[in-house]
């Protein structure tokens, strides 16, 4: 299938459509753990109740999986947004693609160390690292816009 940029334009949106899909393992994920939590400790369905219960019944491990879907909320979408104006503006650099997919890989990987080990140092690297990746992607779609 080809877009109105031409199929070889369009190769920054393969790393974008990947994370978005990481996104949507990642709730399968929360889910599959968070609900049988929910029924393991009994959380209640009271309005009133299910924050509290939320933070002091169900395991940290599983608050965890929930933490990490938000992650996948907040700093992404600057990704998105600046792998998507690089295609716009045409920009197929082969080190574009390869920060682009190493922004993905960083962050899945901050996403499986967040869910499986929460070691607080390494996941800080991890992300400032992807942060990183995100800035040079974000000055390089600077430089070909200004």
């Amino acid at each position: 299938m080809s877009s109105f940029l031409g199929l070889g334009r369009t190769q920054l949106l393969q790393p974008v459509i990947a994370l978005a899909g990481w996104t949507f393992v990642q709730e399968i994920w929360m889910y599959a753990t968070r609900i049988p939590a929910i029924y393991k400790y009994n959380v209640s369905f009271d309005e009133n109740k299910v924050k509290e219960d939320k933070h002091t019944k169900i395991p940290v491990k599983v608050h965890r999986m929930a933490d990490n879907y938000n992650n996948l909320h907040e700093q992404p979408q600057v990704f998105y947004a600046v792998a998507i104006t690089l295609t716009l503006l045409g920009d197929n650099h082969y080190y574009t693609r390869l920060a682009a997919w190493g922004y993905v890989g960083m962050r899945l990987v901050h996403s499986l160390w967040h869910n499986l080990v929460n070691e607080p140092f390494v996941r800080f690297c991890l992300f400032s690292t992807s942060s990183v990746v995100l800035a040079g992607l974000t000055a390089r779609a600077a430089a070909l816009l200004f």
